[in-house]
């Protein structure tokens, strides 16, 4: 009897619907539920992406804060570095003439007679601009 009244209730059209309703909530689920897993990789990524350029920033910034100080500071006269960076290039460069002497294929006598003729030639060209200065004439 049970059976019967259930056939008499039930309405194959809006059974139908019912049903309809049920598959499109299932699919659409379904697809969310499938969006969301292959969208996880692309978010835990683009989360990576979002650190490292912050970080890749906060270094900028605090490069960029370093040598604003260090520029003040030189400009106050604080630094002393570029006094330091000079001499070092001034003792650079006094080992390389010193080795450079102790290394040359030339005798002793014939490097100190061209380092001698060398300098009598800077000698005569620091005079010739000299005078060429103080008598107002140019090259």
């Amino acid at each position: 009897m049970a059976r019967i009244l259930m056939l008499v209730r039930t309405n194959p059209y809006v059974e139908a619907s019912i049903m309809k309703v049920r598959n499109r909530k299932a699919w659409l689920s379904m697809l969310m539920g499938t969006g969301l897993y292959l969208l996880d990789p692309l978010r835990n990524r683009l989360t990576e992406r979002l650190d490292d350029l912050t970080d890749r920033a906060q270094d900028t910034y605090e490069t960029a804060s370093d040598r604003l100080g260090r520029a003040t500071r030189v400009i106050r006269g604080d630094d002393n570095r570029g006094i330091s960076t000079t001499s070092a290039v001034l003792i650079g460069m006094g080992v390389g003439v010193g080795l450079g002497l102790l290394f040359a294929p030339a005798t002793g006598e014939e490097t100190r007679s061209n380092l001698a003729g060398k300098v009598h030639d800077f000698g005569d060209k620091i005079r010739d601009r000299a005078a060429n200065t103080a008598t107002g004439t140019n090259y």
